[in-house]
This record gives structure tokens, sequence and C-alpha cells, in this order.
């Protein structure tokens, strides 16, 4: 997970999707909605760095915390924390974040992730809404 969330490596999308097997089914749930083909999930991770990714200068994936069950000899999951500090196109300091569980499984001597939730952090302005009181929201 380390190597291929390395943001100062080449190719950081198919590092990214190399997490995942290339056949079989994959669950990724996030923002609500869930993903179950190989393809939507590369499609999805294939945006977010072109259109999000690509825009970050000088990104750092900084993990926070690792939480690691290994469930079996061949299956395990890891849940972690993590942030990524950025300058935006305007060189303004910006920074997301999150959590994610992964479900891995060992396949053909790899270990690859079958399911996935990924919940980010709020925005500050998802903060200042979500903490008002009821009868303050417009």
């Amino acid at each position: 997970m380390r190597d291929a969330y390395d943001l100062s490596k080449p190719n950081v999308a198919e590092r990214m999707l190399s997490l995942y097997p290339t056949s079989g089914r994959i669950i990724s749930a996030t923002g609500g909605r869930v993903l179950s083909s190989r393809d939507s999930l590369a499609m999805g991770i294939r945006y977010f760095w072109n259109n999000v990714g690509t825009n970050m200068r000088n990104p750092r994936w900084v993990w926070e915390r690792f939480y690691v069950d290994v469930l079996s000899q061949t299956s395990a999951v890891v849940t972690a924390t993590y942030r990524v500090p950025h300058l935006d196109p305007h060189n303004m300091p910006h920074e997301f974040g999150g959590a994610m569980t992964e479900v891995f499984e060992k396949r053909d001597g790899k270990w690859v992730i079958v399911q996935e939730h990924l919940s980010d952090l709020p925005t500050t302005t998802d903060t200042v809404t979500t903490n008002m009181p009821a009868h303050e929201h417009h």
C-alpha cells in the first residue's frame, strides 16, 4: 500500500490499480456509492488522478494509523487513516484525507484488495454545516 500510494513516483493510477485482482468481483464503497467491477474501479482511480491528482503540487500521501487483522493464511483486513497535504493550482496549501478499510485476499501468491470502504474527512464547509444546530440550516 505504501508503494502504491507514493505520489512522488510515476504511474500513480496504475500502481493504485495494481492492488486489486485482475479478475473476479471487487467491491468498492465510497461516498454512498458502490462499485462492483474492476473496470468501474479503474475508471474511478484514473478519473481521480487525472482530474484531482495532477492538479496537486508537491503532494505527499501521509499514512497516520494502520490497524491490521490477519483473518487467515489467505485473508486480512487493513484499516488506515491518511492525509494528503499539497499545494493547489494557485500554490495555496490544501489537504484532504480520510480512512479506508481494505479486505485483502492472497491470490496466486499476491495480496489483493477484494473489498474496500473509503471515508473522506469532511471539508471545512461540511464540518461547519453538520455542526450547526438543525434550526440554523438554510
